[in-house]
């Protein structure tokens, strides 16, 4: 048995090698093409602000539900105890304002 190859059989590896080498040649051309290096950044930044945006909704998110916890039942009936001396505390900032900026005017 012989491992010779042929002449010809040696020059069509050649050719094929040669053609893979042109493959991967142009996809790092294209790799390191400054448009797909741009491309690719900016695909990073999106990412990382969706993924901020998201996280910062998620929190919000769950304050509010918490802050809403506070002042209605899971029935959806309002906390009357805890909701009527947040309004009286409003009200009564309201009016001091008032009156404060009533008395800047004068």
């Amino acid at each position: 048995m012989s491992d010779a190859r042929s002449p010809a059989q040696i020059e069509a590896d050649i050719i094929t090698r040669r053609e893979q080498l042109a493959v991967v040649l142009d996809e790092i051309g294209v790799r390191v093409h400054p448009k797909t290096i741009i491309g690719d950044a900016k695909a990073k930044a999106a990412q990382a602000v969706d993924r901020t945006a998201g996280r910062a909704f998620v929190a919000v998110n769950r304050t509010v539900s918490d802050v809403k916890a506070q002042f209605v039942t899971e029935e959806g009936a309002p906390r009357l105890e805890r909701v009527i001396p947040v309004a009286l505390l409003a009200v009564g900032v309201v009016g001091l304002l008032t009156v404060t900026s009533r008395r800047g005017k004068r």
